[in-house]
């Protein structure tokens, strides 16, 4: 399994011609504090547009974004049509999916993505596009055959009835493997400079107490063709390791931990051990050495804390269960969510 997801790394950090447009779009319902549509648009995984049914509005995210909308101002009339079409439907859908699914209450959440990618060395095109209901994969299209794959069985009949709307699959197949790329072009060429861009991380050392696992902690780097790994005398260590995912930050840079188990490790062999983080196209390496002295905690001893603390801690841990409790609902992209149920390669 780790042999394995080191080749998956680094074939990700390998890939550096793929581009890629996604929209997320979302709708709850008896979700509170939240709009009941958002919808999200990414370019490269960097977010570049923003609306939802309480701003009524499309906000653009990226300086290079609203250049792009004053020279073609038509297609930011697009943006605000299909936000608020497209709220309108999902609205329906979830209804519809209520009524079906025999949920009377409670919260439940309808999720989409639509993506298309492109390889500007080999020109390929791929596109994708499902759906998720309640955290969970609901429906995904099949550009080789131009049908509907119903991913739970209760999705069935959603296949069925969008299996009879050829219009639509066939808009679907020309959006994703030619409107969506020819856009997507036309993003890069005006954020190039944002796009292409090399940022290095600041790396540090965390721990949450002392017989936790020591992260090894990058953020702020760009692009996210990234790799980061232990050492143990100067030789890649995988025993015990926890690898972590590349995840986005609110500034369109990125954020990446590797944990290192040293229950096992003798205080006096933790010096053999070092961190190291390579970014594509970027010669050198950030080496981190394991040194206890270095490392950030926020641990605070039994005999160090005060009694007065005990209800801020109580608070603290129910605010994290709150917090906990409404994560369920999002659709993870990982896993179990968001996998591309099939590519299809524009002819």
């Amino acid at each position: 399994m780790k042999t394995l997801f080191m080749l998956l790394l680094f074939c990700h950090v390998s890939s550096t011609v793929k581009h890629s447009l996604k929209y997320f779009l979302t709708a709850t319902s008896g979700v509170s504090n939240l709009p009941e549509f958002v919808g999200l648009a990414l370019v490269d995984e960097v977010q570049v547009g923003y609306c939802d049914s309480n701003i009524k509005t499309v906000e653009l995210k990226q300086d290079w974004m609203r250049d792009f909308m004053k020279d073609y101002p038509k297609h930011m009339e697009w943006y605000i049509q299909m936000c608020f079409s497209e709220q309108q439907s999902f609205r329906a859908n979830i209804v519809d999916l209520k009524q079906r699914l025999n949920q009377t209450e409670g919260a439940h959440i309808l999720q989409s993505m639509d993506s298309c990618e492109w390889n500007d060395e080999t020109g390929e095109v791929f596109g994708f596009h499902q759906y998720g209901y309640d955290g969970e994969d609901f429906i995904a299209l099949d550009l080789q055959t131009l049908t509907w794959n119903a991913l739970r069985q209760q999705a069935f009949t959603t296949k069925l009835r969008w299996d009879a709307d050829k219009d639509r699959l066939e808009y679907n197949k020309y959006y994703l493997l030619h409107e969506c790329p020819d856009w997507l072009k036309k993003y890069l060429h005006y954020g190039r400079s944002f796009l292409q861009r090399t940022e290095l991380p600041s790396v540090s050392l965390l721990q949450k107490t002392p017989s936790s696992p020591v992260s090894c902690h990058a953020t702020g780097f760009y692009p996210d063709r990234a790799m980061m790994y232990w050492r143990k005398d100067g030789e890649e260590h995988h025993e015990d390791v926890d690898h972590g995912e590349i995840l986005p930050n609110h500034d369109g840079s990125f954020q990446i931990s590797v944990d290192l188990n040293l229950s096992s490790v003798a205080p006096e062999d933790w010096r053999r051990y070092d961190c190291v983080f390579h970014l594509s196209g970027v010669e050198d390496h950030i080496v981190t050495k394991l040194d206890k002295a270095q490392i950030r905690t926020n641990w605070v001893s039994p005999s160090e804390f005060p009694a007065g603390g005990v209800t801020g801690v109580v608070v603290a841990l129910l605010l994290l269960l709150v917090l906990c409790i409404t994560g369920l609902f999002i659709w993870r992209k990982n896993n179990n969510g968001f996998r591309p149920a099939n590519r299809v390669k524009c002819p």
